[in-house]
């Protein structure tokens, strides 16, 4: 009978096979696991040899029967499995090879490897410590793609690889690049983390000084190392290593990941279109001593300012952008170095502890047939006699059980042991390996009691992968008084511009240019300006300067801090990236409020208004070094939340709105200057079922523009909101009929002013305040935005210079 056919949209099926897609990318392909740094290639490549016995002690193996083997765990194409081996030999990529290879397997110019039936591999001895105890139930075994066999879902690894070798790799919708780091730092800041768990990052970076290329060259600065130890990502400034001798730059080492043989070429062109004057003519003298390009300079060049342009010009000098994303339960995380080096440690208490447990209950099996061996010896005579009577192997079992209170598998032992157990000198070696085992029971039974002393094995063996592998550092770290011209984060190595960023409610942030809009007339259809989830709509929108700092408020009454330049720039149809991997956001923490901040010693204040109707002004000094984690700006009572935080100069009026048609309108005199951490006062006296949902400034000769959920607005003049007390009820703002639906917004405006209004599924119109008509309060607007069925008004920003309210005041 023919399968029934199910009607589908084509759009709805597209989205469900391209989820399917990205997440096996994610979590099967290019992202590695934080607890051994490796992705599933490496991992499969590694067990593979470790299978076919390939330790750093036997002879090669031919690459290709390597590449074989491991078809049985990775389904993928040979040239991916060989270029993954390839890689993993190459001691120009990885900072720790941990596979020995012996044949052509590329060089520092990109040059491409021998084909894998010429070239030859087996493990390096560090490359073994990955599985060491492998076989003693260490980690989980999953099956293969087809089942036949079981492969580890992660590696023991006795070090710490991810931070250790690095790692790189583009998935769907986001990317990983990892920097290698020493050994010899790594452990002993694993050391640290164990002794102190409360170390702070600033303490862990006397350890770890930095990534550690396996190119070696110059780290210029530690900003970048700094903000990618804290946050997870940065970027850092590596340039090559070059010594000026007798009129000649010579470079003895370059940049990671760049391509010798390109570099060549890139001078010679820079010397050819004369961006750079006073180079005679360059020569690779490279060999296998090491590297060196020698560029001969004319007699009138001067080595230091032609050095300084080839840094400028040329790869000679490279961004390493650092974005630690690694998986953590087959889920991306983006990991800080404390964090990783904590997850490490997790890891390595699991294995040390099913280990553990793996050599107690051998232990135990054997001290049980030794038990049992020791019962024969004292009682050998009338059991050989009891053997020679016995008919078969399983009488002789079961009367060797019946007699002698034996299990099968003690009974079994002594059929299996050898006669020359029963002389003295065997005898009294059963009996001082059973004594022994029991001391060994006792000594695995106390690790699995006490957590501590696990921690402390741990450590022993990062000490010991330290002494065996470690070295010195390869890459040299330079410090700066000034990184300024050199970090390219910095704001004055960005053009000015003024961009739009938008929130969603599930907390995705993204800039976008602000020319990509076009003026439109009021009740357009608008454009795209910003896909979301289902579940999701575009909370908030506002229009600020690339070069300003954004305050971050929270719903719970926190301030985080982050530079403009920090958000992504992505198109208007992208979704954004979430704000926890730019802020450090605990569970239920939204964001209520975003100021953009140009100058935090400003004589300003930042004006707060809660859901109930709590008013608080607190000076913006306040605010100027929020730590990482965030600070408190407000104490909210309970059940209160942050709605509005407005950026202020002394001695204005403000005007709160509620979300059933109310408004009040007082001076910002009633409200005393607090600290950070004081409550505030009553702002406007609410009824049960209302709400705060906005706050603004009553600006002079000014307009109030009110928005309705379905879609409808209007403008107010000022003067109408009668000056009042802070804490009354106040008047009606606007009416809220069934047609209008509740308010969603308001925002003070002028004739020049343009406002754009988003709605939940991220349509965008940009109109002038002028095209919206002027009425009284009690009035029930206009159409501003024709709205889908389905579809609400949630946005309103106005189209503005920075910090509107100080300027216009």
């Amino acid at each position: 009978m023919p399968e029934q056919i199910q009607q589908k949209l084509v759009e709805d099926e597209m989205k469900a096979n391209y989820i399917n897609y990205a997440m096996s990318v994610i979590t099967s392909r290019a992202l590695p696991d934080v607890r051994d740094g490796l992705k599933p290639v490496h991992r499969r490549l590694l067990y593979s040899m470790h299978g076919m016995g390939l330790k750093n002690n036997k002879p090669f193996v031919k690459s290709a029967r390597i590449v074989g083997d491991c078809f049985r765990y990775h389904p993928h194409g040979d040239s991916a499995i060989y270029d993954s081996l390839v890689r993993m030999a190459q001691d120009f990529s990885l900072r720790y090879p941990l596979i020995n290879g012996h044949g052509n397997f590329g060089s520092v110019d990109f040059t491409t490897p021998a084909h894998m039936r010429y070239t030859e591999a087996r493990l390096a001895k560090i490359g073994e410590e990955l599985l060491s105890d492998i076989e003693k139930n260490t980690v989980n075994l999953i099956p293969n793609f087809d089942a036949s066999t079981q492969e580890p879902v992660v590696l023991p690894s006795k070090f710490p690889n991810l931070l250790v070798n690095g790692s790189s790799g583009i998935a769907v919708g986001m990317a990983t690049n990892i920097p290698p780091h020493n050994l010899t730092e790594t452990c002993d800041a694993l050391v640290a983390l164990i002794d102190n768990p409360d170390i702070s990052v600033e303490e862990l970076m006397s350890f770890i000084k930095g990534p550690d290329f396996p190119t070696g060259g110059l780290i210029i600065g530690t900003n970048g190392i700094k903000n990618a130890f804290i946050t997870g990502r940065g970027k850092i400034i590596v340039r090559a290593r070059t010594e000026i001798k007798d009129k000649r730059i010579i470079i003895r080492e370059i940049p990671y990941q760049t391509n010798k043989a390109t570099i060549i070429e890139e001078i010679a062109d820079l010397v050819r279109t004369k961006v750079i004057e006073g180079i005679r003519d360059i020569r690779d003298e490279s060999d296998r001593g090491g590297m060196s390009i020698v560029l001969i300079l004319k007699d009138s060049a001067n080595p230091e300012v032609l050095s300084n342009q080839l840094f400028k010009h040329s790869q000679l000098q490279s961004t390493f952008g650092v974005n630690m994303l690694a998986l953590d339960k087959s889920r991306p995380v983006l990991f800080p170095l404390k964090l990783a080096l904590e997850s490490y440690i997790l890891h390595r208490k699991e294995v040390v502890t099913r280990r553990t447990q793996f050599d107690l209950e051998v232990s135990q099996k054997r001290l049980h047939i030794l038990a049992g061996l020791s019962i024969a010896l004292q009682n050998i005579d009338p059991i050989i006699v009891l053997l020679k009577k016995a008919e078969n192997a399983e009488v002789a079992k079961q009367s060797l059980t019946a007699n002698y209170n034996l299990s099968d598998i003690q009974s079994q032992a002594i059929l299996d042991m050898k006669l020359q157990k029963i002389t003295g000198l065997e005898r009294e070696r059963i009996q001082t390996e059973h004594d022994e085992l029991i001391k060994f029971i006792a000594e695995l039974k106390s690790l699995l009691d006490n957590p501590k002393r696990i921690l402390g094995i741990v450590k022993d063996e990062a000490i010991e992968m330290k002494t065996l592998y470690g070295d010195s550092r390869r890459t040299e770290i330079i410090q700066l008084d000034n990184e300024a011209d050199l970090i390219l984060e910095s704001k004055d190595l960005i053009q000015e511009a003024d961009v739009v960023i938008t929130i969603t409610k599930a907390g995705y942030i993204k800039q976008i240019p602000l020319v990509t809009y076009r003026q439109q007339k009021r009740g357009g259809r608008g454009i795209v300006g910003a896909a979301t989830k289902k579940e999701d709509i575009v909370e908030q929108m506002f229009i600020t300067s690339n070069h300003n700092t954004l305050l971050v408020f929270t719903n719970l009454g926190k301030v985080h801090w982050l530079p403009v330049f920090h958000v992504p720039e992505i198109s208007r149809y992208g979704l954004g990236t979430a704000l926890v991997n730019l802020l450090q956001l605990v569970d239920g923490e939204m964001i209520s409020a975003v100021l953009p901040i140009k100058n935090f010693s400003d004589p300003l204040f930042i004006l707060f208004a809660t859901k109930k109707g709590v008013i608080k002004k607190t000076s913006l000094s306040d605010f100027s070094n929020p730590r990482r984690g965030g600070i408190a700006s407000i104490k909210l009572r309970e059940g209160d939340n942050l709605v509005q935080a407005r950026l202020t100069p002394k001695n204005l009026e403000i005007i709160l709105a509620s979300k059933n048609g109310m408004a009040v309108r007082f001076s910002d005199k009633d409200v005393p200057s607090v600290g950070r951490n004081a409550s505030g006062v009553r702002g406007i006296k609410l009824d049960s079922d209302d709400e705060v949902i906005g706050m603004e400034v009553a600006l002079p000769a000014g307009f109030l523009l009110t928005v309705t959920e379905n879609g409808f607005g209007k403008r107010t003049e000022i003067s109408e909101y009668r000056l009042t007390r802070r804490g009354g009820k106040g008047v009606i703002n606007i009416q809220t009929s069934e047609r209008n639906g509740k308010v969603v917004g308001i925002k003070t405006v002028k004739e020049n002013n343009e406002v754009m209004l988003m709605s939940e599924n991220g349509i965008i119109i940009r109109t002038n305040a002028k095209d919206i008509g002027v009425v009284g309060r009690n009035t029930q607007g206009v159409r501003l935005m024709r709205l889908d069925q389905n579809d609400k008004l949630t946005t309103i920003a106005r189209v503005i210079m920075n910090n509107l309210e100080a300027k216009d005041v």
